[in-house]
C-alpha cells in the first residue's frame, strides 16, 4: 500500500510538472498561425496572414514585413518558420528567439498576386498607428490600394485617433475602398463609399470604381458609373493642365537657350551656328565645378549651381568676345560666310570638348533643393523644372533691366535700331558688337548650367537646341526680347499638345510647317522692331 501510494504521488508530481512546464510548449493560436506558413499552400498562407496581422503580437509586423520582402523562410520538415535579415541574422518567427542558422531545407514562403495585396494591406494595417507621419500616410495609401477586408478594423481604429488632416482623409478613402468591395456592407455604406472615392478623383479612384463587380446593387452600379464619368472628365482637364505645365517647362528651356541668340542676331544680324556650343560649354563648366567640389569641398555641393552660374557666364562670354574679335568682325555683311564659319567653329569646339572630356556623357548631379517633386491637384511638378522656369524668368527680367537702365543697354538698343545713326552719335559700334556677342554667349553659358540638370552633358548638347532657338527667335521677332519670350512659351506649349496626337517627330515637323506658313504672312515675326536698320 505505501508503495502504491508512493507511485501515485510520483504520478501526480509528474502530471503537475507537465501542466506547469510542458503546456506552454504546446502551440497557441499565434504559433499555430505562424506554422501555417510552412504548409506551402496559398490558402493556408492567406489564413496565416490574417491571423498574425490581427493577433496583436509584437512579432506580427516583423513577420509580415519579412513575408513582403521575401525574407520569411519556412522549413516543411520541422514546420518551423524563420525571419531573416540583411545582416545574416535570423529569429524563430513563433518565439522571436535567435537561431544560429536556417536549415538548408527551408525556402522563402511563396506569394501570388492576391496574397501580395493581402500582405500590403496587413503591413498597412500594422503601421497605421505608427508615430511617424510619413509611415502612417504610406500605410493608409497601401490599404486603399489593396482594399483588403481584414484591415477594416485597423483602419477604423486609426481613423478615430488620427489628427493629421492629410492622413485622416487618406484613411477615409481606405475605409471607403474596403466597404465598396466588402460583400456584407450595406447599400448605404457602398453609396457613401462611392461618393468618397469620387471626391478623391484620381487614377487610383477611377481604377477602383471600374473594378467593382456586376453583383453590386443597381443603385451602387449607377452611382459608380456616374462617378467614373465625372472622374474621367476631371482627369481629362487635369491632363491638359499637365501638358500646359510640360509646355511651360519646355518653353523656359527654349527661352533660356534662345535669349542670347536673340540679342546677337538682333544687334549684329549674325547667324551664329556655334551658339549651341556656348550652351554646351556652360554645361561642362558646371561639370568641372561639381567635380572640384566633390573632391575637395563636398559640403558645398548644394551651392555648386550658384557657383557655376557666374563662372559659366564669364567663360562662355569671354569665349564669345574672342570669337567676335577673331572671326565674326571680318564677316559682317556676308551672312553666308558667317553661317559657314560659325558652323565650322561649332565642329571645332565639339571636337575640343571630346578631346578634353571624352565622348561619353558626364554626370552632373542635382542639389537637394532641386531634387524630387510634389503634387498640385492631379499634376506632378518636379523641382528642377520649376527652378529652371523661375531662373529663366529672373534672367529675362535682369536682361530687360540691363537693356533699359544701363549705358551698354542703351547703346545696344541704339545700334539695333539704326547702326549708322548710332555711329554718328559717337557710339563705338565695334565695341558694342563685341560686348553684345559676349553677352549673348554668356547667357547661353548660364543656359547650359540649367540644361545640365535635365539633359545629358555631352559634346552634342548644343546641337539639340540650336534649331529650336532659331525658330523661337524668328517666330517671336528678330531682336525683340518680348517676342522671344512669347515665341518660346507658345512653341513649347504647342509642341507638348501636339506630341500625344502626332508623336514627337511629327509634332516637331508640324510646328516647323506652321512657323513657315506664319513667316510667309508676317516675315518679321510676332513682334517686329520698327525702324531697325542693321547694316554691315
Amino acid at each position: 500500500m505505501p508503495a502504491n501510494l508512493s507511485a501515485r504521488l510520483c504520478s501526480l508530481a509528474l502530471s503537475l510538472f507537465l501542466i506547469v512546464f510542458a503546456l506552454p510548449a504546446f502551440a497557441g493560436p499565434f504559433e499555430d498561425a505562424v506554422s501555417k506558413f510552412a504548409n506551402d499552400d496559398f490558402s493556408d498562407t492567406e489564413e496565416a496572414i490574417g491571423a498574425v496581422a490581427s493577433s496583436g503580437n509584437p512579432l506580427a509586423y516583423p513577420i509580415i514585413s519579412a513575408l513582403q520582402d521575401g525574407r520569411l523562410m519556412a522549413d516543411p520538415d520541422s514546420k518551423k518558420v524563420y525571419v531573416t535579415s540583411a545582416d545574416g541574422k535570423s529569429i524563430d518567427a513563433a518565439t522571436g528567439q535567435p537561431v544560429a542558422s536556417v536549415p538548408d531545407s527551408a525556402s522563402a514562403v511563396r506569394l501570388n498576386n492576391r496574397l501580395r495585396r493581402s500582405v500590403d494591406a496587413a503591413v498597412g494595417g500594422l503601421t497605421l498607428m505608427s508615430p511617424d507621419l510619413g509611415m502612417r500616410l504610406q500605410a493608409a495609401q497601401s490599404v486603399f490600394k489593396s482594399h483588403e477586408e481584414t484591415a477594416l478594423d485597423a483602419v477604423e481604429g486609426a481613423l478615430a485617433k488620427e489628427t493629421n488632416r492629410s492622413v485622416k482623409a487618406t484613411l477615409g478613402d481606405a475605409r471607403a475602398a474596403i466597404l465598396l468591395y466588402k460583400p456584407d456592407a450595406t447599400e448605404v455604406q457602398k453609396l457613401e463609399a462611392v461618393a468618397t472615392i469620387k471626391a478623391r478623383g484620381d487614377q487610383e479612384a477611377l481604377a477602383l470604381l471600374t473594378g467593382i463587380g456586376s453583383d453590386q446593387p443597381a443603385s451602387v452600379t449607377k452611382a459608380a458609373a456616374s462617378a467614373i464619368g465625372s472622374i474621367q472628365s476631371s482627369l481629362a482637364v487635369w491632363s491638359m493642365v499637365q501638358n500646359a505645365w510640360y509646355g511651360l517647362s519646355l518653353g523656359s528651356v527654349l527661352l533660356l537657350a534662345a535669349i542670347g541668340l536673340a540679342i546677337t542676331f538682333g544687334v549684329m544680324g549674325v547667324i551664329n551656328m556655334a551658339h549651341g556650343e556656348m550652351v554646351m560649354i556652360g554645361a561642362y563648366t558646371t561639370f568641372v565645378v561639381q567635380e572640384v567640389i566633390r573632391t575637395r569641398y563636398p559640403g558645398l555641393f548644394d551651392y555648386s549651381l550658384l557657383i557655376a552660374v557666374p563662372l559659366a557666364f564669364l567663360v562662355a562670354g569671354a569665349l564669345g568676345v574672342v570669337i567676335e574679335r577673331s572671326i565674326i568682325r571680318f564677316l559682317y555683311g556676308r551672312p553666308l560666310e558667317t553661317l559657314l564659319a560659325t558652323w565650322g567653329l561649332s565642329l571645332v569646339l565639339q571636337q575640343a570638348v571630346r578631346t578634353m572630356f571624352g565622348p561619353t556623357n558626364r554626370e552632373v548631379g542635382n542639389p537637394s533643393w532641386m531634387s524630387g517633386a510634389f503634387e498640385l491637384g492631379q499634376i506632378t511638378i518636379t523641382y528642377n523644372r520649376l527652378w529652371i522656369l523661375c531662373f529663366t524668368l529672373a534672367v529675362f527680367a535682369i536682361l530687360l533691366a540691363m537693356l533699359r537702365y544701363t549705358a551698354l543697354g542703351l547703346e545696344m538698343r541704339a545700334v539695333t535700331q539704326n547702326r549708322r545713326m548710332a555711329a554718328s552719335m559717337g557710339i563705338a559700334t565695334s565695341r558694342v558688337d563685341a560686348l553684345t556677342f559676349g553677352l549673348g554667349s554668356g547667357i547661353a553659358g548660364i543656359a547650359g548650367v540649367a540644361l545640365s540638370q535635365i539633359d545629358n552633358v555631352s559634346p552634342n548638347l548644343g546641337q539639340s537646341y540650336i534649331i529650336d532657338s532659331f525658330m523661337v527667335v524668328v517666330f517671336g521677332g528678330v531682336g525683340n526680347l518680348w517676342g522671344t519670350l512669347v515665341g518660346a512659351f507658345t512653341l513649347g506649349i504647342a509642341n507638348k499638345f501636339l506630341e500625344p496626337v502626332a508623336g514627337a517627330v511629327l509634332g516637331k515637323i508640324a510646328i516647323l510647317v506652321l512657323i513657315i506658313l506664319f513667316i510667309q504672312k508676317r516675315p518679321r515675326g510676332l513682334f517686329a522692331l520698327k525702324g531697325r536698320a542693321v547694316e554691315a
